[in-house]
């Protein structure tokens, strides 16, 4: 899961295994840091979904095979008192 949000909002509520690569920083170079297998699903959440569609779009033209929004975002998330770390 790749965080897109800023690094205070990731710090302050993430998804415990998520990384954060704000979506002003999100490219090529920086997804290909995380080393990601491209056979195995990547989901990419922001605060309300608006934030993570460029992101899906550019994973997606990397190749990732299986490249999702996670519908609704953190607030989502949360709504549903789902488990959240601090970092």
């Amino acid at each position: 899961m790749i965080d897109v949000r800023t690094s205070q909002e990731w710090r302050f509520s993430a998804i415990e295994g998520s990384w954060n690569i704000p979506i002003t920083s999100f490219n090529r170079e920086t997804v290909e840091s995380l080393e990601l297998d491209k056979t195995k699903p990547v989901v990419v959440i922001c605060l309300t979904a608006h934030r993570s569609i460029p992101a899906v779009r550019i994973l997606q033209e990397m190749g990732f095979e299986d490249a999702r929004q996670l519908q609704g975002g953190m607030t989502q998330w949360w709504k549903h008192k789902l488990p959240c770390c601090k970092h």
